[in-house]
């Protein structure tokens, strides 16, 4: 797996120490999206940043929009699913406040560029994509870059991954109406869920969900615009 190093936290900050390679072509613009698009909006977190510097997203989008990869938008990745706009991701990883000692459940793999980034922040990530095809092209891709403690399954994620459960932190990156209660059990007490929630002719917000000995605690922060949760 892909850990920040000295050099990847240099890309967050726009410095390299000496002996330090010369930034590829994709790293300049690696670089570029982590000041202009994330730290600009007020994203901070060292560590998000660096995850951010460190996973390359080009490997994440189709062949034909590599050039694209670093845009400050969501792009297109077939069957009606987009991989989000690095802010964003940068965004609701902030927000879910990830220690590296959590196991994060995520919903809606897409290209697996947001479980990348959770990889990098978490002990354990488990990633469920509903359509077959992105979660094989996910999974192999995770492989390829060394994300072992990352665990892709094909399925509906209306469920969770109950026999995992409970985890610390679970991000939902497709937009439900409501926060689905499975989700909620399998958050464990003190954890968070962060997802954006509500029908889609209607506005969308970012929606934390605190889980306390007490019930659910909830807050909306950004309005956004996700593709729909969808069910087998």
């Amino acid at each position: 797996m892909i850990r920040p190093t000295a050099c990847a936290i240099a890309l967050a900050t726009l410095t390299c120490a000496p002996g330090v390679p010369v930034q590829s072509d994709q790293d300049r613009r690696r670089t570029m999206m982590i000041e202009e698009q994330i730290r600009s909006r007020g994203v901070t977190d060292p560590r998000v940043l660096a995850a951010m510097g460190t996973v390359p997203r080009e490997r994440f989008v189709p062949g034909d929009l590599v050039d694209r990869a670093y845009e400050d938008g969501a792009l297109s990745i077939g069957h009606g699913q987009t991989i989000s706009q690095p802010y964003i991701v940068a965004y609701m990883s902030d927000a879910l406040g990830v220690l590296d000692h959590h196991r994060v459940l995520e919903i809606g793999t897409g290209s697996g560029y947001q479980a990348a980034i959770l990889g990098q922040l978490a002990a354990e990530v488990y990633t469920i994509e509903i359509v077959p095809e992105l979660a094989s092209g996910a999974e192999s891709t995770l492989r390829e870059l060394g994300y072992g403690n990352v665990h892709v399954r094909a399925g509906d994620g209306y469920a969770g991954w109950p026999d995992q459960a409970p985890f610390d932190r679970i991000m939902v990156t497709a937009a439900p109406e409501q926060i689905p209660q499975p989700l909620l059990d399998q958050l464990a007490i003190g954890g968070r869920l962060v997802a954006p929630v509500g029908a889609q002719r209607e506005a969308q917000w970012i929606t934390i969900a605190d889980k306390t000995g007490q019930g659910i605690v909830q807050r909306r922060t950004i309005a956004v615009y996700f593709v729909p949760f969808t069910r087998k």
